[in-house]
């Protein structure tokens, strides 16, 4: 019988950990966040609110999402990925800029961002009197799966302005 090093004992305990946690934390992890618990900042993309993203927020009952609100005055930065993204306009008038392709959109339009190997670069514009607002659901399993890259390529105006 071959002896098992520490280092498989100590990986394989850490996992039977890790499954310990993940069913911890669907037994008592938050199942509500509230608006006024996750706070806007200001950032390259734009101004976003993050409702879930494992990094930040470890004691949600699910870790396998991103979920955040992107409000926009004029327009968005502009970045590239690989899509997979559905964003749910949850307010306003704009249109996004999809590798060229124009695609207009208002409240209540579900807007699907293609997987595509090398990327979908996009940028968002408001064509409301007041910043429009949309909700994107990030499925984190699948953007593991197509090795998903984050490129920026132009910053917001209003991150510009702010400094960043």
């Amino acid at each position: 019988m071959r002896k098992e090093s520490i280092m498989e004992i100590d990986a394989y305990e850490a996992a039977i950990l890790e499954q310990k946690r993940h069913i911890e934390r669907q037994k008592k992890g938050l199942v509500l966040i509230k608006s006024e618990d996750r706070p806007w900042q200001q950032a390259r993309q734009g101004k976003l609110k993050y409702y879930l993203i494992p990094s930040l927020y470890p004691d949600t009952v699910l870790q396998s999402w991103r979920v955040f609100v992107h409000e926009i005055t004029t327009q968005s930065g502009k970045h590239r990925h690989q899509g997979g993204v559905s964003i749910y306009v949850l307010e306003g008038k704009g249109y996004t800029i999809a590798d060229g392709k124009r695609i207009d959109w208002e409240e209540g339009d579900l807007i699907l961002l293609p997987i595509k190997p090398g990327g979908v670069e996009h940028q968002h514009f408001n064509l409301s009197k007041k910043p429009s607002r949309w909700i994107a659901f990030v499925y984190l399993p699948l953007i593991d799966h197509i090795a998903h890259h984050l490129e920026q390529v132009e910053t917001a105006p209003e991150a510009k302005e702010g400094g960043k």
